[in-house]
């Protein structure tokens, strides 16, 4: 099937990061042309004149299924948040894991995220789901020292047993979590890095995320957590560090020289006030890649991938006093291209171009918020203007998920519905 996308602003996020403005083919899952006009037959033609095409958005940590837990841990120190969370977690099921899976995936889609790397348990149930929602899941199991988990059997077990039966999986992509060196010892981190090398499986992982985190494991090993998991031989080029707040700059450099990727999530970082800003000009001085999470809906309350974004930049100019760090193409890069290295999928990707799955978003380059709309403006008002209000269509690996502003794979109606009931069941209590 061959859809053409006609006489749109282009946002191709390519090696000379052009804009053009022109037709963008898709025949499949691919794209195949990019800017020339289409003169050959289609099957579809979506009319674009004044709207803005940028690749699907790509958000590096999450834990979706939590998106039925919404409002209902806000405000709470965060021991207490934590309490709460793990009681609530060790009483869901099946149905409520798949309903909070398709209500978090119908709100990425919503406001133009096509991809996303998501750590929990029950990743199974998660994938079916993500499926059936029509985006792209990186799923890591969340593997933990046995004795501290309410998982059944061993976490790493489990996790290899997962990755079996979807490896080959469209859309999903199966990988390791590693919940954090405060559950994680030195026998589960190496046997989970383990895995991830034998089967070049990405690895998500909590780290560094507190000052308690951090004074705790230093207590216990003379170590900080980065320098720790670097002895140990954990880190790596495939690990997506989430938050990795409280860091040294020698810390820095061992992730740098890894050549691994963090997964910064600002809002949920100042909403649970755990203090500390991720280094992000130290860890694009040292090589280590940026790529940006929301983390799940317990909190942030929101995957609007869109607002992180901006929160990511005015976040580091706000804490450095300096409006030139993290500019608009930075914060662009770090959504789209950065993500795509993140996950390990930066051939198939993260741009725009010819070869790469056709992960499309439109943007209604009409309204208000976005004008007025120039070449020269364009990236700018992408980082710091854009809503998720724009999003009119979403394509993923050439399906249309999303087409005028209404999603087409599911009754988000009824799912939400649904999910507050399973709220009552789990919460109210």
């Amino acid at each position: 099937m061959i859809t053409v996308f006609r006489d749109a602003w282009i946002v191709t996020q390519n090696a000379k990061r052009e804009v053009l403005k022109g037709d963008l083919v898709v025949d499949g899952e691919r794209i195949v042309s990019v800017g020339p006009k289409y003169n050959g037959t289609a099957d579809e033609e979506i009319d674009c004149a004044g709207d803005v095409l940028i690749p699907g958005l790509i958000n590096t940590h999450t834990h979706v299924a939590m998106s039925v837990m919404k409002g209902v841990v806000d405000d709470l120190l965060f021991p207490d948040f934590l309490n709460k969370v793990f009681k609530i977690d060790a009483d869901r099921t099946d149905r409520d894991l798949e309903v909070g899976t398709k209500l978090g995936c119908a709100e990425m889609m919503m406001s133009g995220t096509t991809t996303f790397m998501d750590l929990y348990y029950s990743e199974d149930v998660i994938a079916k789901a993500t499926q059936e929602a029509g985006i792209r899941g990186v799923c890591c199991w969340c593997c933990l020292d046995e004795d501290k988990t309410t998982q059944k059997g061993n976490p790493v077990d489990n996790c290899r047993h997962f990755y079996q039966k979807f490896k080959n999986e469209r859309k999903i992509v199966p990988g390791v979590g590693l919940q954090g060196v405060y559950v994680c010892n030195e026998e589960t981190c190496t046997e989970a890095k383990a895995f991830s090398d034998e089967v070049g499986a990405p690895i998500n992982m909590h780290l560094s995320e507190t000052r308690g985190e951090v004074n705790d494991h230093k207590k216990a090993t003379g170590m900080r957590p980065a320098e720790w998991l670097s002895h140990i031989g954990v880190l790596g080029p495939r690990v997506v560090a989430a938050h990795s707040a409280w860091l040294t700059m020698n810390e820095v450099r061992l992730m740098g020289e890894a050549g691994m990727s963090i997964s910064s999530c600002p809002v949920s970082n100042m909403k649970l006030a755990t203090g500390g800003v991720a280094p992000v000009p130290e860890f694009e001085k040292y090589g280590v890649n940026i790529s940006l999470g929301t983390d799940g809906n317990t909190t942030n309350n929101s995957l609007d991938m869109i607002s992180e974004m901006k929160m990511l930049g005015l976040l580091q100019k706000s804490s450095r006093w300096d409006p030139t760090v993290t500019p608009a193409q930075d914060l662009l890069d770090i959504v789209t291209v950065n993500g795509a290295k993140a996950i390990g999928m930066q051939d198939s990707l993260g741009s725009l171009e010819a070869g790469k799955y056709a992960d499309v978003v439109v943007l209604d380059g009409k309204m208000a918020n976005l004008r007025p709309l120039l070449p020269e403006n364009i990236v700018a008002n992408l980082a710091y203007s854009l809503s998720q209000a724009n999003v009119k269509t979403v394509m993923c690996q050439g399906d249309i998920v999303v087409r005028d502003r209404v999603c087409t794979t599911m009754d988000v109606a009824a799912v939400a519905d649904e999910s507050e009931d399973i709220w009552k069941t789990l919460c109210l209590r």
